[in-house]
């Protein structure tokens, strides 16, 4: 089982699409992009995609949201990348399991396909969605209350962290169930089976 988990589009540009083993002209991406329809501004979505086709992917969106399991079973069965795009954390972890692609999820990545996931696609990986949590800015939860997530991975992690954020995140640092990993824009993690290697730029923060 092959996950890549990044912070934002410059990891997957530069270094995570590379981490899938599947050359650029054999790529065929299912871009999940549910999260942005819980996030204030969904135009980034827009940005990505223009991206995304200037550099040569090829990848068909899709709002699992409002897709039966007979739906996705046909959309992803040519796929061979499954990538979730940010957005609001809350508002994906909801959408996922009231149209039960938790459980779909396992049977794609069964099937050997390869699971990349940035931002609020990334946190929905680990065993708890409670790190996207840390911020100010009043997040709507979407009357979720149960944080737990999908747990492919045994660790939770802080995306698009930057220096200055250092001394927040020491502070909930010893409240967490779970080992904390960080990630900046330009870096990532692969798992690939029982191995798992940061990716990136600079060094990875630890604190």
């Amino acid at each position: 089982m092959k996950i890549i988990l990044g912070s934002d589009l410059s990891f997957l540009l530069k270094y995570g699409y590379a981490q899938t083993g599947i050359p650029k002209d054999q790529m065929k991406i299912g871009y999940v992009t549910t999260a942005a329809k819980g996030s204030r501004n969904e135009t980034y979505i827009e940005r990505h995609e223009s991206v995304m086709k200037e550099n040569g992917y090829d990848f068909e969106e899709i709002d699992i949201e409002t897709k039966s399991l007979e739906e996705l079973k046909r959309f992803f069965k040519d796929k061979n990348v499954i990538q979730v795009e940010g957005g609001n954390t809350f508002y994906l972890l909801k959408a996922i399991k009231e149209a039960s692609f938790d459980k779909m999820l396992a049977e794609l990545l069964g099937q050997g396909k390869v699971f990349i996931g940035t931002s609020a696609g990334a946190y929905i990986m680990c065993p708890s969605i409670e790190v996207s949590d840390w911020n100010d800015d009043g997040r709507e939860r979407f009357g979720v209350t149960d944080f737990t997530a999908l747990n492919y991975v045994p660790f939770v992690l802080k995306v698009h962290y930057k220096d200055e954020m250092e001394e927040m995140v020491r502070g909930k640092i010893k409240n967490l169930k779970y080992p904390l990993r960080i990630l900046k824009d330009g870096q990532g993690i692969l798992i690939d089976g029982d191995t798992i290697k940061f990716v990136g730029d600079e060094k990875e923060t630890i604190l």
